[in-house]
């Protein structure tokens, strides 16, 4: 498959390309270089509010205290 580059530096992604990789308009990718000088494009999915709701909530809470003790108990080992 070929691409043509217009003045803008703008890009049509061919359709079976869009397809194989589950692009619709609006998505994102981010483009690779790689050693040997090719190109790699890898769909950037989701992101971070997306995995709100993945863990279950927390059996206990913290407090500011609390969390800062640990912290520092952490930072030291003690």
């Amino acid at each position: 498959m070929q691409a043509t580059i217009t003045s803008k530096g703008q890009v049509t992604i061919p359709k079976a390309v869009r397809e194989a990789l589950h692009l619709a308009a609006g998505d994102r990718l981010e483009f690779m270089v790689e050693a040997d000088g090719s190109i790699r494009a890898i769909p950037v999915t989701g992101s971070v509010t997306d995995l709100k709701g993945l863990l279950p909530p927390p059996k206990h809470t913290l407090s500011l205290e609390e969390m800062d003790t640990a912290i520092a108990t952490g930072a030291t080992g003690q």
